[in-house]
């Protein structure tokens, strides 16, 4: 891939004030940008009353991973996808696992990037062998021009897509990208201020709770939650029975939870691993308000991984790492023993898209 030339494409979703200054209205900061200066993300730029993007169309991650990695359990099993990750992010977590990203400034972003034009990323796609695109590594949403164009491209070529985002997306967003996006795994970190303050810097936290409802209702994604357990910070029984009876009540009982495992990072080294009692604790306790799949993560073997219809009991999907097993699992994604529904996407589903204005 050649080296990055950015910035030079302009922004989509912004307004001019009469300040002079410009609102970006891609994620939930709606950042208020004076001339010259950039958004929370580091990677929008408001320069002679436009937005320009530093990060488009950049690439610091380029990987082939099983959608198992994102992780998505319920969502194409056992397929791969091309998975694509950028510069800056919008959220500065504590543990962040791809800070050396997400962290960047613009001037890092422009020396170490890399082009790969969205034709480009769809052909290396359809190349490999992959089943999809997933946006990913960083946050997909200050991302969005190019996720867009390589989602339309992709779904053109018969790929399917996904964001794996922290949920701060704006509805104006979501609609933009809505119509190409199929999977949204999203993460819920904890469900107080307290929480979201200390870990992301984040204080309109539960606009990543409407933002995932609006992608369910609106335009029929497929979601999948995670919740990365810190001892200490979100471990509690309040918060992640908070967060069960919240995916039960609003997504409903057969959306997968993922619950992972900690390990010391960036600027929580200090805190401890997870111990695996407290991520069997709290899978029990999902378990208990009604969710049908909770999936217990970042524990290599661990028999949490594995899907077991509710219905019958039967084994459905073994997993180990990364690799799945399809034991039991009908082309419509249906359990093959008693035929229930597992909320399992696959080639034969067909999302339910709004109708357009006026029809």
């Amino acid at each position: 891939m050649p080296a990055s030339t950015s910035p030079k494409r302009e922004a989509v979703l912004y307004e001019a004030q009469p300040s002079g200054k410009i609102r970006c209205n891609v994620c939930h900061w709606r950042c208020l940008i004076p001339d010259g200066r950039f958004g929370v993300c580091r990677m929008r730029r408001a320069r002679d009353g436009r937005i320009i993007l530093y990060n488009y169309p950049g690439v610091a991650s380029v990987n082939n991973d099983p959608v198992e990695k994102k992780p998505l359990f319920h969502f194409f099993p056992g397929s791969s996808c091309l998975s694509l990750g950028s510069w800056g992010c919008n959220f500065h977590c504590r543990h962040c696992q791809n800070w050396e990203i997400s962290f960047a400034t613009p001037e890092q972003a422009e020396l170490l990037s890399h082009d790969l034009a969205p034709e480009d990323a769809v052909a290396l796609a359809l190349r490999l062998g992959s089943k999809g695109m997933a946006f990913t590594y960083n946050e997909p949403a200050i991302w969005l021009e190019y996720a867009l164009d390589c989602a339309r491209l992709a779904k053109d070529a018969g790929l399917y897509t996904v964001f794996v985002t922290n949920g701060f997306s704006t509805p104006e967003a979501l609609d933009l990208i809505g119509p190409y996006l199929d999977a949204f795994r999203v993460d819920i970190k904890g469900f107080t201020d307290d929480l979201y303050r200390d870990l992301a810097k984040v204080f309109q936290w539960r606009t990543v709770l409407e933002s995932t409802k609006y992608a369910r209702s609106r335009w029929d994604m497929h979601v999948e939650v995670v919740t990365n357990i810190i001892p200490t910070m979100n471990d509690d029984d309040d918060q992640l029975t908070a967060i069960a009876r919240w995916i039960r009540d609003e997504l409903g009982p057969q959306t997968p939870w993922h619950v992972t495992a900690f390990h010391p990072h960036h600027d929580l080294r200090h805190l401890p691993p997870t111990p695996v009692e407290t991520l069997e604790k709290a899978v029990a306790l999902g378990h208990r308000e009604g969710l049908h799949y909770v999936y217990l993560g970042n524990v290599f073997g661990h028999p949490g991984e594995n899907t077991h219809c509710p219905n019958c009991g039967t084994l459905v999907i073994t997993r180990i790492g990364y690799q799945a097993n399809l034991n039991a699992l009908k082309k419509d994604g249906r359990c093959a023993h008693c035929g229930a529904d597992l909320n399992v996407r696959t080639a034969t589903y067909k999302r339910r898209l709004p109708v357009p204005a006026g029809h």
